[in-house]
Parts: structure tokens; sequence; C-alpha cells
């Protein structure tokens, strides 16, 4: 679904591409790497700055990590922070979405 969500994300702002479905899976994988195994850590790091926000710091660290995507991933491309910031809360609302309606037992 994640994948589906980055092109998505492609398909409503003009400031991020994706070359095609393979750039879109690569992104998608790297994108699960990072939520899963560095997000958790950056997360601890960053709390007391994160409750100062109330929580909206975690905004900015999910902008951070999608825009690094692209400097990692070729194929992948954003131009800015303020598109990586509106595509990570399509990706973030999309993946929520999905969430609730893919039952999960």
């Amino acid at each position: 679904m994640l994948i589906l969500a980055v092109i998505a994300s492609a398909y409503f702002i003009d400031g991020i591409n994706v070359a095609g479905i393979l750039p879109a899976v690569i992104a998608g994988a790297v994108l699960v790497f990072i939520h899963s195994i560095v997000k958790p850590i950056v997360k601890i790091l960053t709390l007391p700055i994160n409750l100062l926000t109330l929580g909206l710091f975690a905004l900015i660290l999910n902008a951070l990590f999608f825009w690094f995507v692209s400097g990692v991933v070729s194929g992948f491309s954003v131009e800015n922070f303020t598109d990586a910031l509106w595509g990570s809360v399509i990706v973030s609302v999309l993946n929520w979405f999905a969430d609730k309606v893919i039952d999960k037992d």
C-alpha cells in the first residue's frame, strides 16, 4: 500500500516525480526501512522537542525522511521541503486509511 501512496503523492504534488513503478517500489521499501528502524531511534532522541511542539515536530521528521528517500532513490525526486511535507502528509493519511480499511487479523 505504501507504493500506491508514494505514486499518489507524485500525482497530487507537482514537485514530486516518480519515474516508474520500480523507483516507487524502491522508495516504498526505503521508507519502510526508515520507519521501522531509524524513526523509533530519532523519535526518542527528539522527544523533548516533540513535547514542546505538541507533536508537530513529528511532521517535520516525516518530511525530512521523505526528502531523504528522494536523495537516495534514483527515479524518485522531491524538489523542496514544502513538497516533501505535503507528500509525507499524503502518504501518512493514505497509509492510515488503508490500515483502517484493511482488516489485519
